[in-house]
């Protein structure tokens, strides 16, 4: 029996009753609530892929994902985006992170355009996908909890993953059948297959509200494909509960969640290939 109960701005990383509101809304500062927004080493980033350095000690000990497939996963709709949250453990090892360090998987979130030109947080090259996929890890060596890696020294580990249009998705077809079960803030079950490939590495920050550093991004190169009718079924989404009244100037439709392009400053991008 699915879990369908409303939940309110529940972020993985900030417990429910510390959470200020924020939002996507154009002219919006989140620096002026969170403070770590304001820092030097902010994701996301454009990602100049010829100014990438190859860095041959990522391929020392192999980026492994151990993942277990969910079979009791949730879906929710959280009024920001959508996030799978999951129940199995699963870890990530290798590659870019300390060696002997296990990253257990949090969660999965998508971040998507309301036209097919825009939606991805990172862009390469100047050029953004129409959505993005982050794996969220904690470093579950170092901490007890998701909430106590936030902002800390090798505390998180981010996997992106690029979506563009094409054939329809076999893996993400299980949550887009549900969407429409979920066009409002709700929760619903499902199981994801992630996949990855070669990858760029650099240090950033939380995307989302608190925008805490410290966070290990591994943006996979090549993009995932989703159908053109698999993405509008996100595009469908509601940012509220159903019934509720919205403020002045919002149409309620839940999109273009992605926050732009921060300065690279003196971060260098490493690359696993050449």
């Amino acid at each position: 029996m699915a879990d369908r109960s409303l939940i309110e701005g529940d972020e993985p990383f900030q417990r429910r009753e510390e959470a200020p509101e924020w939002g996507y809304e154009e002219g919006v500062e989140w620096g002026l609530i969170f403070p770590d927004a304001n820092g030097e080493y902010q994701s996301p980033i454009n990602l100049n892929s010829r100014e990438a350095k190859y860095d041959p000690s990522l391929l020392e000990v192999r980026l492994s994902p151990n993942y277990v497939v969910c079979r009791d996963c949730e879906v929710i709709n959280d009024g920001h985006s959508i996030q799978i949250a999951l129940k199995s453990k699963s870890v990530l090892i290798g590659g870019p992170l300390p060696r002997g360090h296990e990253f257990e998987l949090h969660d999965v979130r998508f971040h998507w355009g309301r036209e097919n030109q825009r939606g991805s947080e990172h862009t390469v090259n100047f050029k953004a996908f129409p959505m993005e996929l982050h794996l969220m890890h904690w470093n579950s060596t170092l901490y007890s909890s998701i909430d106590e890696a936030v902002g800390k020294k090798h505390g998180i580990a981010i996997i992106a993953l690029f979506v563009q249009i094409g054939k329809e998705h076999a893996g993400l077809k299980a949550v887009t059948e549900i969407l429409q079960d979920i066009q409002y803030k709700v929760r619903e079950k499902v199981s994801l297959y992630p996949l990855l490939r070669d990858y760029w590495v650099y240090e950033g920050s939380l995307t989302i509200p608190p925008c805490s550093e410290g966070v290990t991004w591994i943006l996979f190169r090549y993009p995932l494909t989703v159908s053109q009718v698999q993405i509008e079924e996100f595009r469908r989404l509601r940012t509220h509960v159903k019934g509720a009244e919205l403020l002045e100037g919002c149409d309620g439709i839940l999109g273009d969640n992605f926050r732009p392009t921060q300065p690279l400053s003196d971060r260098i991008i490493r690359a696993a290939f050449q």
